[in-house]
């Protein structure tokens, strides 16, 4: 046998070596607790056969308390380049078969390897998160690793599209670089984050919580928002991944992939113009309007079960991705509050900032008033949606269909944010308050006079209200200004939105210089 024949064989073991991560027995016992292994999740998710491997022989160098024995070629990381339909990504997956994935100097310089690779060729990074932490026994080395990766995920904000994917413990520090991602997606029952764990929080506040209630998937997808998507198993967060980035482009300098459509622009449907109830007061759903007007009736929600009366996702517009925002009547009847400011403002700025144009479907009363919102500083979150509204340069279209009130007119993508093109149907209300708020200021004194003198109050009130009604529950006092650019009929939604965006597709706006703006927070 020849010295290359021996060499290309050593090189096959090695390889065979690397591979198995921690071991048979590690492996057995990752499926044991109904979890995947690092190569297993990217072969579910990448094409079959596209995906190349980078520093598979690379090894730790810490020797401290016996690390020394616990060497396994590739450390705890598997990272490099793959496709997905056909498109480039790059990707690293946390192996918890070697060393429960902890962290250490050597993982985070592969990890920023792929990062810096994926930011120079303009593909979308994805991460899968699967990790007990920072490598204790590698002290500040392996804190280092961390402010290494944080450090890239900033630079790479904005330039190319972040996804993390949370498939097991993620706590501590770890839990900042998927924070600092675009998207984060959790399975359930399995995947946790949070800062500090059940015992320290035991230790500290007395309270006794386990670590699904603390910082699980239902929790992250449902209350604080930390997470935009939860799924019941890993092959269903694979195909999550695949449909969502089908949506958006590689990187901040190009256009989101475009399919054919098969859904004509000129479809009309004739519910549309039945779909509100006569009683203003009264909900519908705002998914059946998106549905009757997208193509085909497809829409992927982002965030579906956090801040529901604020819906976001992304659609097509004759084969063209867009992002829409609508407020959702059936739901708190569409008000916005702290959270759903949050929401919007963050989907709003990522479509600014990867070229996808949005469509606003308004029906809004105002904000949710009271203390619990004024104390969790809901001006300062309302003014994040408005900030984001204001300062997004991609093609604008608003259309409100119903309600429109006060402030939240203005943060939902009023004309005066630079919105291309407002459209309104004709039982829009577009005013500072609805007809009993109103009337109650402007009429007060007048009230007053008549109640004392004897006279029937809540008829003069009633008729009060009729007359701001007539004048203000129609959009033609907007229209007048030259605030709203057409009253469309409700059924010719999906045309003038598609006509609209291929009007806008050679807009170019640009911001005033500066070096970064300062977003409320």
């Amino acid at each position: 046998m020849s010295k290359q024949v021996e060499k290309i064989k050593e090189l096959i073991a090695k390889r065979e070596q690397a591979l198995l991560g921690g071991g048979e027995k590690a492996i057995d016992k990752q499926h044991a607790r109904g979890k995947y292994t690092a190569r297993e999740r990217i072969d579910m998710l990448v094409d079959e056969g596209s995906f190349e491997e980078y520093d598979m022989f690379k090894l730790h160098r810490c020797h401290n308390f016996g690390m020394d024995k616990k060497q396994y070629l590739g450390d705890g990381v598997v990272a490099g380049s793959a496709t997905i339909d056909g498109r480039l990504i790059y990707i690293y997956a946390q192996d918890f078969t070697v060393n429960g994935g902890s962290l250490s100097e050597t993982m985070s310089q592969k990890i920023c390897k792929v990062m810096d690779m994926a930011m120079t060729m303009g593909a979308p990074i994805i991460c899968m998160n699967d990790s007990g932490g920072a490598r204790i026994q590698e002290g500040i080395c392996a804190l280092a690793g961390y402010g290494e990766i944080f450090e890239r995920n900033i630079l790479a904000s904005g330039v190319i599209p972040q996804i993390s994917g949370i498939f097991g413990p993620c706590a501590g520090g770890a839990v900042y670089s998927p924070a600092l991602t675009d998207f984060t997606l959790m399975t359930e029952n399995i995947s946790y984050m949070f800062l500090t764990g059940p015992k320290v929080v035991k230790t500290v506040t007395g309270e006794d919580i386990d670590s699904e209630h603390l910082g699980g998937a239902s929790v992250h997808s449902t209350k604080s928002g930390v997470t935009h998507f939860s799924a019941k198993t890993e092959e269903d967060a694979m195909q999550l991944i695949k449909t969502l980035l089908s949506y958006i482009p590689s990187n901040n300098t190009e256009e989101a992939p475009r399919v054919e459509c098969t859904d004509s622009i000129s479809r009309m449907d004739d519910c549309l113009n039945e779909i509100l109830p006569d009683d203003p007061n009264m909900a519908y759903d705002m998914y059946k309007v998106i549905s009757a007007v997208t193509d085909n009736g497809d829409f992927f929600e982002v965030q579906p079960k956090f801040a529901k009366n604020i819906i976001t996702g992304f659609a097509r517009f004759n084969g063209q991705s867009v992002g829409i925002v609508a407020n959702q009547p059936a739901c708190y009847a569409g008000v916005l509050d702290v959270n759903a400011s949050r929401k919007g403002a963050r989907f709003v700025r990522f479509c600014d900032a990867f070229n996808l144009p949005i469509v606003s479907l308004v029906d809004v009363p105002g904000f949710l008033p009271g203390t619990g919102q004024e104390y969790n500083a809901v001006i300062l979150h309302g003014a994040q949606l408005l900030y984001a509204y204001g300062e997004a340069t991609v093609p604008k279209i608003t259309i409100t269909l119903r309600k429109s009130y006060g402030g939240s007119h203005i943060v939902m993508g009023c004309k005066q944010l630079r919105a291309d093109l407002n459209f309104a149907w004709p039982t829009a209300e577009i005013a500072v308050m609805g007809a009993s708020g109103a009337v109650a200021v402007l009429c007060a004194r007048d009230a007053k006079a008549k109640k004392d003198a004897g006279e029937d109050v809540k008829a003069y009130l009633a008729e009060k209200e009729d007359e701001y009604t007539e004048m203000f529950a129609n959009p033609y006092q907007a229209a007048k200004y030259g605030y709203i650019d057409d009253v469309i009929e409700p059924r010719n939604t999906r045309f003038r939105i598609c006509r609209g965006l291929a009007q806008l597709a050679t807009k170019r706006q640009s911001l005033p210089a500066k070096k970064h703006g300062c977003m409320p927070m």
